[in-house]
């Protein structure tokens, strides 16, 4: 789990290139979710730009909730996401949020 501002480009209907802002909220080797203003349709390739690179991917799902368009993103066969590559500012790592979680027994009431 992620947050952190993108660039995302894509060509439209007619092939005009369109430019976008989104959220990042989660990535993974194969593929990454985006927050947006606007809905992108299924299968449209896209580029997703940050700070010192950029992945390809196509749409595979895109919904409203609430605030925003959830869209889903597979990464092209050869864009896998690396952590050494592209680290966002405020990725939540949850392996390492559990082991570092301090144990705790659970008291059983006496009888």
């Amino acid at each position: 789990m992620c947050a952190e501002m993108v660039n995302i480009q894509w060509k439209d209907k007619t092939g005009k290139q369109r430019k976008y802002t989104g959220l990042l909220e989660n990535i993974s080797v194969y593929g990454t979710c985006l927050q947006l203003d606007a809905p992108l349709e299924l299968k449209t390739p896209l580029e997703i730009a940050y700070r010192k690179g950029h992945l390809e991917g196509s749409v595979t799902y895109c919904f409203f909730r609430e605030i925003g368009y959830w869209v889903g993103v597979q990464f092209a066969p050869t864009a896998k996401w690396s952590r050494r590559e592209y680290r966002p500012k405020h990725l939540l790592d949850l392996k390492k949020l559990l082991t570092k979680a301090p144990r705790t027994s659970v008291r059983r009431p006496e009888c």
